[in-house]
């Protein structure tokens, strides 16, 4: 069996967002259900602040493998991708691999489209206004994958770095906020894409029914939105192990006792298949906390080694 080979041009070109958000519900539906396994990713910090990350999984109706990524946020200020690594996918039949997709570009696309799905589950429908903070590569992808799924009107962009939210800004025809109050003051819809150690985002400045991507943060310790928030909003998590293991904002308000486990209400799949209530009403503060799982990078990954 010959083993295929996808670039980061071709999964550019092919993981499109009409494409991938449904393959994001998919996967979420089949995590929530038990139709997939997988461990807690497995991090080994490096120097510099650099990481390298492992995790391994399975699709019961599909192949098995695993991601192995660097995360070096240095690259960004370059021009340069954070993530880098590779997907590896088995066939699950002959233990044999069967295609090595790079996991960047894959990881870019996918975690943007894992947001927009969980956007168009938990957000109002009437939600208009969005808010992204970070100047990253999650933030540009944010802007691109919630436009599928809401009719939004206006988008407002912070960073740390005024003349990178400027310059993104204007590439997305969008508007630069001077602080992160400013940005989110009218959002209906705030997307957390920065790599911050301490919260940037405070209940107080969140408005009733505002619904919230939790992306930047992808291990314990760095956590991007005050406790208070934590505790305001029905949380949902992408995989609720994970979340109660290693989500930075949970973990951060359980330990000061404003929250316990039952506060994770489930998993963003659950909701989407029906079995579990998500918004229950225009005045609720929803949130998604997207620690990334690797039945997202499978099922995208199967799926391009799949079509021609």
């Amino acid at each position: 069996m010959s083993l295929r080979v996808i670039g980061a041009a071709e999964v550019a070109e092919r993981l499109t967002y009409e494409a991938c958000i449904p393959l994001m519900r998919e996967a979420m539906i089949a995590l929530s259900q038990g139709r997939t396994r997988q461990l807690l990713r497995g991090i080994i910090d490096l120097d510099r602040g650099n990481a390298f990350g492992v995790m391994p999984g399975s699709l019961d109706d599909g192949p098995f493998g695993a991601k192995l990524v660097s995360v070096f946020p240095g690259n960004v200020a370059t021009g340069g991708l954070s993530h880098q690594g590779l997907v590896l996918l088995f066939n699950p039949d002959t233990g044999a691999p069967t295609a090595v997709i790079d996991a960047g570009e894959l990881t870019a696309i996918r975690t943007a489209a894992a947001s927009a799905a969980a956007t168009d589950t938990l957000a109002r429908p009437d939600a208009r206004i969005l808010a992204v903070l970070g100047t990253g590569e999650q933030a540009r992808r944010h802007v691109e994958a919630i436009r599928r799924v809401r009719p939004i009107a206006r988008v407002t962009i912070w960073g740390r770095d005024p003349d990178k939210a400027a310059a993104l800004a204007a590439e997305l025809g969008a508007e630069a906020a001077s602080d992160v109050q400013g940005a989110v003051e009218r959002a209906d819809i705030v997307c957390t894409t920065t790599a911050t150690a301490e919260p940037i985002l405070f209940s107080d400045w969140i408005a009733d029914g505002t619904h919230l991507n939790l992306v930047g943060s992808s291990r314990a310790g760095p956590a991007e939105i005050d406790n208070v928030l934590v505790a305001r909003a029905r949380f949902f998590a992408d995989h609720r192990d994970g979340v109660l293991a290693q989500g930075a904002e949970f973990l951060s308000a359980k330990a000061a006792r404003l929250v316990d486990d039952a506060h994770v209400l489930g998993e963003i799949g659950a909701v989407m298949a029906g079995t579990l209530p998500g918004r229950l009403g225009p005045a609720d503060v929803t949130a998604y906390k997207s620690l990334g799982s690797i039945v997202q990078d499978l099922t995208a990954a199967y799926w391009l080694s799949c079509e021609s």
